[in-house]
């Protein structure tokens, strides 16, 4: 009896957690669709209203959907986040809109990559070319938050604040000392002197050639940096570099000193100064509206009827096999995309737009497959993010132009395969070691319980030497270029944007929407309406797939803080198996 009681009592207790996990489950669905319905509402935009440009925000590829952004879900900060093109779309719209009077630029430490920031700038000098007028405000501006305001008609900063410009930098991390201790061998099998995502498995610091190329890029980033700086502000480009060189500005006053900034003002100022530029009474509240709400009221208006399209692709993220997501390129979704787009023929033209350090080299040659088949019976053209690196050029090699940002990160054309070794770890350190019986020398290949043999270690050579081949065989005849002039210019080297061109990797330095506007020229129609590929993914489905990993990441970023970076570079160095057309290293620039 006792028994039987303990199991019915498991049985309800059971039953009465199952309906509440049930019933909030429903409340979150409840809820997200009223979310949903709620924020595809467009906001009343009233006259004489300042647009509020919040650049802290992450500046994505694409706009997410933010049904679930307000809910209390575990793992979910809330943070908005918008897409590049989303800023550029409202910005020219509020060029021409007479109820937008002026915008207020507040950015403190800009979430994106030197090429975003590059597209977004261009937008916000566009937007000057109207006749309104840019306010910029922070208390603090990080090197990042000013090259941004600095295309401010005014920059100001608070009295107490600081503006950090001091140059550029960039730290690579370095794992053969940690997996010395730990017992681990990282077997590295590689093609190119130039392709060093190796380097970090073993070696304690860069070689020469991969400091030659870091130097090198770093260097063009931060050259592409001050140009902007320089222009805006009408300071010598070289007294520029004395200023971050020699660390002069230190205080807020050094900074209106060497005429960075405008003014030291305060955040009442500024809105009193809002309130002038946009026709507001002092007495009365600013009416504002902010560049999220804008967005979905340009987005939200009725686009001209036209069966004539340009379908515009996003590649986002780590190339693997599979479907992926809306932050990664699966081979699965993109080709099937891709393939879509050729067979629709509404879509006269393709713009693959890329941001990506590569990945599996497998998936990265069946989206080229479909590229090349797509080529032949329509134009596409390539334009490139932040990074368009080794299996991120490879998917657009074939393209009939490949646009780029002059501070993007392209190139790398090599290929590398990591085969960890536990052999020391298991058996001297845990004590456990392996036995077993194999019908054939090479049955148990890419073990990682011990090392690789000379034959084993002969056969995955081979197999690297074939991937790159075909690699630097792709490029050559996208690019219209002899294999040996590519091998010369691959071996896994990085180029910046300027320097892609020079050499042949792209065509030319252009934004976003000059790739559009040369599809739209190469296939010969002038009136047409964009449409853009894969379509997002449902955030329900994102939510009840991505749940676990979202609660992961959440209290990662929580306790680790600014140091995450490096718990992502050490995650994704122990992913590194196989064979990979990847950047040779994450770049993470201050």
């Amino acid at each position: 009896m006792r028994e039987f009681f303990k199991y019915v009592f498991a049985t309800v207790i059971g039953i009465v957690i199952s309906t509440v996990l049930l019933v909030l489950l429903f409340v979150v669905i409840v809820v997200g669709v009223v979310s949903s319905i709620e924020g595809d509402k467009t906001v009343i935009v009233d006259n004489n209203s300042v647009l509020f440009l919040n650049l802290d925000q992450a500046i994505t590829e694409r706009t997410p959907d933010d049904t679930f952004d307000n809910l209390p879900i575990l793992g979910s900060d809330g943070a908005k986040s918008i897409g590049f093109n989303d800023i550029i779309k409202s910005l020219k719209k509020a060029k021409t809109d007479d109820k937008i009077k002026c915008v207020y630029l507040s950015v403190s430490s800009p979430n994106a990559g030197f090429a975003t920031m590059r597209e977004v700038r261009n937008a916000l000098l566009d937007f000057r070319r109207g006749g309104k007028k840019i306010i910029a405000y922070s208390e603090v501006y990080t090197q990042g938050a000013y090259y941004l305001a600095s295309a401010a008609d005014k920059v100001y900063l608070n009295p107490e604040g600081a503006l950090e410009f001091k140059g550029l930098s960039s730290q690579l991390m370095f794992f053969k000392g940690a997996l010395e201790k730990l017992g681990v061998e990282a077997q590295i099998i590689r093609v190119g002197t130039y392709k060093s995502a190796v380097e970090p498995f073993i070696n304690d610091k860069m070689s020469d050639k991969n400091r030659e190329q870091v130097t090198a890029y770093v260097y063009g980033l931060y050259n592409t940096f001050l140009d902007g700086i320089a222009q805006s502000r009408k300071i010598p480009k070289d007294s520029l570099h004395r200023i971050a060189d020699d660390y002069k500005i230190q205080q807020p006053k050094d900074a209106l000193f060497h005429k960075m900034v405008d003014g030291l003002k305060y955040k009442d100022e500024i809105l009193d100064e809002l309130k002038s530029l946009s026709g507001t009474e002092k007495k009365n509240n600013l009416k504002t509206v902010t560049i999220n709400a804008y967005a979905k009221n340009v987005n939200a208006e009725k686009a001209i009827d036209n069966d004539t399209r340009i379908a515009v692709i996003f590649a986002n993220g780590d190339i693997n096999g599979g479907e992926g997501n809306d932050e990664s390129i699966g081979s699965e979704r993109i080709s099937r995309t891709i393939r879509k787009a050729r067979l629709d023929k509404n879509i006269k033209a393709i713009v693959l737009r890329v941001n990506s350090p590569g990945g599996s080299a497998l998936a990265s040659d069946v989206i080229w497959r479909e590229i090349v088949l797509t080529k032949k019976v329509k134009p596409v053209i390539a334009s490139f993010g932040d990074v368009a690196a080794s299996g991120g050029y490879y998917i657009a090699c074939a393209a009939d132009s490949i646009f780029v940002q002059p501070n993007t990160i392209t190139g790398s054309i090599g290929v590398f395969g990591v085969i960890p070794n536990f052999q020391n770890l298991l058996n001297n350190k845990l004590g456990i070691t392996f036995d077993g019986v194999k019908t054939g020398k090479y049955a148990d290949i890419m073990s990682v319980n011990r090392p690789l043999t000379d034959g084993e270690r002969l056969i995955i050579q081979t197999d690297v030497n074939r991937v790159y081949d075909s690699f630097i065989s792709r490029v050559a005849e996208g690019r219209k270029k002899t294999k040996a002039y590519i091998d010369s210019i691959g071996g896994g080297r990085v180029w910046i944007g300027t320097d892609a061109v020079k050499i042949g990797l792209a065509d030319r330095t252009g934004s976003f929407n000059d790739a559009i506007t040369a599809a739209a020229k190469k296939a010969k129609i002038k009136d047409y309406k964009i449409v853009e590929y894969p379509e997002m993914i449902d955030p329900l489905k994102s939510l009840m797939e991505n749940s676990s990993d979202k609660v992961k990441t959440y209290y990662a970023r929580k306790e680790l803080g600014e140091q995450y970076h490096i718990y992502e570079q050490m995650k994704s160095a122990i992913a590194k198996s196989g064979v990979q057309a990847r950047m040779p290293f994450e770049i993470k620039v201050k």
